[in-house]
């Protein structure tokens, strides 16, 4: 019997063959929004060492959606010409090129983890961010400006525009970003909107923005390419964003012609106490995927091969998104395939270095 972890899978026209990701993971080495030969060795490393389908970190939509200074971003045409670059070499590889599109809302302009904490000051490339609501996620920091209705019109043709480049740029799978207490997040969530508009109060306000997010790139996105959510299933807090929701959320971004839910959790509001372990959000996949009848990806400390196996054949999930094990082994499919008995194509390049089977 085949494993399920090296059975192909076809999204719309899309094939990808496995179904191990590489997840967005911030890089934090670019200036002005451009990608380098950092990230063209980063992703294409990972694309050599035999991922389907490897997601480019959260890359801003707006100059004033960037997490960090050193984000990368895709607001401008200039952006596009070295993206393709890697979209090119990783598409030379067998793999499919994604992107994460994404506005980190008051979440932004912050220091990269090994460059300091906190808001980064205005005399220091910093900037004033937007949200939901004037709440800043942590109490130390200054508050948002809430975003008025041309503001948030503004956002959602920002996602459309950058849709349209990252076609351009090669990309075949989008994933919008509407997790980890970045902008999206922070209008569904209750505890970050309290507006009294049509973009807050019920649930269905609460979800306008992405809905919209999404009908804007569809505008610009072919039909016949993916398109991925990535939502934090829960905010790990009382009265916050629930699984419940998600699940209803689900339903209905299924119906809108999204493709598949990135299930993660948490990121909204700090000093909250989660369960972390091995597979601690794959349960939230499971709910989504049972529930909404709906293709999702499993995250969260998934670092074994067996480990991510058994999530695919207990249906907990159609594709298994990893991140950290990634950092430290980009040849994970590779080292995956052979302990499962399983012979893949390797590059030519290292053909004389690859295991026989037992």
């Amino acid at each position: 019997m085949s494993s399920q972890l090296f059975t192909p899978l076809t999204i719309k026209n899309i094939s990808f063959k496995n179904r191990i990701v590489v997840s967005p993971m911030c890089q934090y080495s670019s200036v002005d929004g451009f990608a380098n030969d950092w990230h063209l060795v980063h992703l294409g490393s990972r694309a050599v060492g035999g991922a389907a389908l490897l997601i480019a970190e959260a890359t801003a939509v707006s100059p004033e959606g960037r997490i960090s200074p050193e984000d990368l971003g895709i607001w401008k045409d200039e952006h596009i010409e070295k993206l393709k670059q890697i979209t090119d070499f990783i598409a030379a590889q067998g793999s499919v090129a994604g992107i994460q599109l994404g506005h980190a809302g008051r979440k932004a302009s912050t220091f990269p983890a090994w460059k300091g904490r906190g808001q980064v000051p205005a005399d220091q490339g910093g900037w004033k961010t937007v949200g939901a609501s004037a709440i800043p996620f942590h109490e130390t920091e200054n508050a948002p400006e809430e975003l008025g209705i041309e503001g948030i019109r503004k956002v959602i043709g920002d996602f459309a525009a950058a849709a349209g480049r990252s076609l351009k740029a090669g990309f075949k799978v989008i994933e919008i970003h509407a997790a980890h207490g970045y902008l999206i997040h922070q209008f569904l969530s209750p505890l970050s909107n309290i507006r009294s508009d049509e973009y807050g109060g019920s649930f269905e306000n609460r979800i306008r923005i992405l809905l919209e997010v999404i009908e804007s790139v569809q505008q610009v996105w072919p039909a016949d390419f993916p398109l991925f959510v990535r939502i934090s299933a829960t905010d790990w807090a009382e009265n916050g964003w629930n699984e419940n929701e998600s699940v209803e959320l689900a339903k209905i971004l299924k119906n809108t012609g999204v493709d598949l839910i990135d299930v993660s959790t948490g990121g909204l509001v700090p000093s909250v106490k989660i369960p972390v372990g091995p597979s601690y959000q794959v349960p939230f996949s499971a709910k989504i995927k049972k529930e909404a009848e709906m293709m999702t990806g499993a995250v969260g400390m998934i670092t074994e091969t067996q480990q991510a196996e058994d999530i695919l054949q207990h249906h907990e999930a159609d594709l298994i998104v990893m991140a950290r094990e990634f950092l430290r082994d980009p040849y994970f499919p590779l080292h995956a395939a052979h302990q499962l008995g399983e012979d893949i194509v390797w590059p030519v390049q290292y053909d004389r270095a690859k295991p026989a089977l037992k």
